[in-house]
């Protein structure tokens, strides 16, 4: 079921972005590209907010809040209260 909403999202974008060309073709390629070994709800997500990001962002100039979330709560590792907190505001500073 998600495939198929996917898959709607996707025909409506293209439908309705048919003035926009390349572009948006190219926004296409590029997030499927960057999606490539996300399956499911993390991907239909990624795939959401790729599409919806300005060019800017498509160039790599910025990750997605999530992407950054993830990659500071990696580092984070074990810390834990104000420790994890201050250490979450300043690596999402950084990214």
């Amino acid at each position: 079921m998600k495939t198929v909403w996917l898959l709607a999202l996707v025909a409506a974008l293209a439908a309705g972005n048919a003035h926009a060309g390349n572009s948006q073709q190219e926004r296409m390629k590029a997030c499927n590209a960057e999606a490539a070994g996300k399956t499911g709800a993390d991907r239909e997500a990624f795939m959401k907010e790729c599409l919806r990001t300005d060019a800017t962002s498509q160039q790599g100039v910025k990750s997605s809040q999530q992407q950054r979330m993830k990659d500071c709560s990696k580092e984070a590792g074990d810390r834990k209260g104000t420790d994890r907190q201050a250490f979450m505001s300043e690596c999402l500073k950084k990214h």
